[in-house]
């Protein structure tokens, strides 16, 4: 009988390992389709945005680095973390004669607050600076088109969120075409910043006051 009962034990507590494990396997494809389908929310919300519009759904859960997607003809910024799409808002890049340069980019630095030196002290919140002569990202006023002198202006809550999810050297790619199906994108590798502009960001956040490097505009 004990053995018997041994045996009754040993049987459920195999069936009780399978289960578990067979539910754990079930579950992953479950959170793939999840993260597909807040990914897919974010491109339907996008595609009725209107200036000043956004939205963010990132999960810090997710595997991958962030990444930032800036479609100049559309005036939209798609944020991944990995091969996520997580985020989407309207922006407003260089108008004629300042355009934004098109280009793929790192984030040399970060600060919370920051005024330009080219443009009347003007307020730059949540700065993200992706080139040493005066281009970053940046909460500022969105009219619906074109506006800035380089910069690309996204809305001041997208900004914070934004500021809070990225890092030094995080990817941005500007680009001159419009993105049809942005919850699809694949992730691209992070660049790595070189090691002088690493040196120079990592240092404090008064760089962008000195010497040669202009500040963004």
């Amino acid at each position: 009988m004990q053995f018997a009962f041994i045996g009754r034990l040993s049987d459920n507590l195999g069936m009780n390992v399978a289960f578990r494990l067979g539910l754990c396997l079930a579950l992953l494809p479950v959170q793939a389709m999840a993260q597909r389908a807040d990914a897919l929310s974010v491109e339907r919300a996008a595609l009725a945005m209107r200036p000043g519009a956004h939205r963010w759904a990132d999960d810090p859960g997710l595997p991958g680095p962030v990444s930032i997607v800036v479609s100049v003809p559309m005036q939209m910024a798609f944020v991944y973390r990995g091969d996520v799409l997580i985020g989407a808002t309207t922006v407003s890049t260089g108008k004629p004669g300042k355009t934004t340069p098109i280009g793929e980019y790192s984030i040399l630095q970060k600060r919370p607050f920051h005024r330009s030196n080219l443009y009347n002290n003007a307020p730059m919140p949540f700065m993200q600076r992706l080139t040493w002569d005066g281009v970053a990202l940046h909460a500022g006023n969105l009219p619906g088109f074109p506006a800035s002198h380089g910069c690309i202006r996204i809305p001041t809550a997208f900004a914070r969120a934004l500021f809070a999810a990225t890092s030094l050297g995080g990817q941005v790619a500007v680009v001159n075409d419009v993105i049809a199906f942005p919850a699809y994108r694949p992730a691209d590798p992070v660049p790595r910043l070189e090691a002088e502009v690493a040196m120079l960001a990592g240092r404090d956040d008064r760089v962008s006051s000195g010497g040669r490097r202009a500040d963004p505009r």
